[in-house]
């Protein structure tokens, strides 16, 4: 059993028996679900993930006290990045706390998937940041889910844009040849749709390749087929161990790393620093800053782990997967200290943080403000749109760290809106819905 965990489900276990043992203290404290896998073959990922998380967390409590004087506690529960495991979580830490579960963060799509109906009815917010259902930018629909910063629709339209640019303007992506290496999972078909329309409407060609079962491991037939094709650009869409053989196998297959582009959840410190010399030059698409030179990761170094009290190795502080949770766990106490301005300081109900969630507003002079300028895009989430951003980044592995190659690219709203509103509305046919009227939102 991994001690480090031990230790930390003992401690969230002492924290929840704390709600009977002092009712006085269980009324100022927000409780946050941490569902995390620290096994499995996703496990590279979503340790340090879960780590930046917590240890934001740990650094906000210690810094300020809680959020507006309201202590954050949470337990952690282990999903396996199995979606049935993560609904069991659910169910289990949902009620939790004086005023229930604040938010949940899946970190799976496929997890994400699992408890849409649950959460609307359980109105607790879920926040899929940058992972889950597209269609959920449409809060008329989804009121409950927030794939925020940017979806995987509005990402694929940047990185097809990226290699626009890179060809020397969209009118040269006519007649080249693209290859989309997904996991065979929710998560990896979840871009499909959008690839297939800026495949009509650029004119390039698209051939699609699933990696799932054994072949997350051994990847070598796949690739054959994919050099046999020939393609200008290979999109890289993997998660865990997938990834680093996928880098390795295109060297070995003699494909230019450079002409490889994955998404975000491809491109971490986990999946090129193993594949070694083969990773450099490879390209990915990014909605957060690298490394550690911001002062709210200084601060989380002074107030944690100075005390020895992170959640994980010091090492991991400032790459790309400890960032990332950052990140998650910024967003989610910038929410509540959004509610609270609304509806008090005190331990919030998940639908009062859903609000606050919506009405996230974080402009540039406020994101310099929590010493997060670099880290965290502007971004600004409504009833109509749960995103808040739609823009990305490219990055390149030097063989050492993570280099900026673009600014910021803004995503093809013309393409994806109208595809995410006929989406969300079929689903809202299915499950009998009516949309809300985000004109009376407040």
């Amino acid at each position: 059993m991994n001690l480090k965990k031990l230790a930390l489900n003992l401690a969230g276990a002492a924290a929840v028996a704390a709600f009977a043992a002092t009712p006085a203290l269980a009324q100022n404290e927000q409780f946050i679900p941490v569902t995390t896998y620290d096994t499995g073959p996703f496990a590279v990922n979503g340790q340090p993930f879960m780590d930046g998380f917590v240890d934001y967390f740990k650094m906000i409590n210690a810094r300020d006290g809680g959020v507006g004087g309201v202590k954050l506690v949470w337990e952690e529960c282990e999903t396996e990045y199995k979606p049935d495991r993560f609904v069991e979580c659910y169910e289990k830490l949902k009620k939790k706390g004086p005023t229930g579960a604040a938010v949940f963060n899946p970190l799976g799509t496929g997890l994400t998937y699992a408890v849409i109906d649950r959460a609307a009815v359980d109105k607790v917010p879920v926040i899929s940041m940058g992972y889950g259902r597209t269609d959920a930018t449409d809060g008329r629909v989804f009121p409950y889910i927030f794939p925020l910063i940017t979806n995987y629709w509005s990402q694929s339209t940047t990185k097809i844009k990226f290699i626009g640019q890179q060809l020397g303007g969209m009118d040269k992506l006519k007649g080249k040849k693209i290859a989309n290496l997904y996991h065979d999972s929710a998560y990896g078909k979840e871009t499909l749709p959008i690839l297939e329309e800026q495949a009509k409407k650029y004119g390039f060609e698209l051939k699609s390749y699933a990696v799932g079962g054994a072949a997350m491991t051994d990847q070598t037939a796949i690739w054959q087929q994919i050099r046999q094709y020939r393609p200008d650009f290979v999109i890289v869409r993997g998660w865990g161990v997938m990834n680093k053989v996928a880098i390795e196998t295109a060297a070995r297959m003699a494909i230019p790393r450079e002409k490889l582009i994955g998404v975000w959840w491809s491109c971490a410190e986990q999946d090129t620093v193993p594949a070694g010399d083969a990773a450099a030059n490879y390209i990915c698409a990014s909605f957060h800053g690298a490394g550690k030179d911001y002062p709210v990761v200084q601060d989380v170094l002074k107030h944690v782990y100075a005390k020895k009290e992170g959640a994980g190795p010091e090492a991991a502080v400032g790459t790309i997967m400890w960032n990332r949770g950052l990140v998650n766990a910024i967003l989610v106490v910038e929410a509540i200290k959004k509610a609270q301005g609304k509806f008090g300081k005190k331990p919030l109900t998940g639908e009062q943080v859903r609000w606050g969630i919506e009405n996230l507003d974080l402009t540039n002079d406020y994101i310099k403000s929590i010493g997060a300028t670099g880290l965290v895009p502007p971004m600004k989430v409504t009833c109509n749109d749960h995103e808040g951003s739609g823009r990305a980044r490219f990055v390149q592995w030097t063989g050492k760290e993570w280099k900026n190659v673009s600014d910021w690219i803004d995503s093809d709203q013309s393409l994806v809106r109208p595809m995410i509103e006929a989406s969300s509305m079929q689903y809202a046919k299915e499950k009998n819905i009516t949309p809300r009227d985000c004109s009376k939102e407040m």
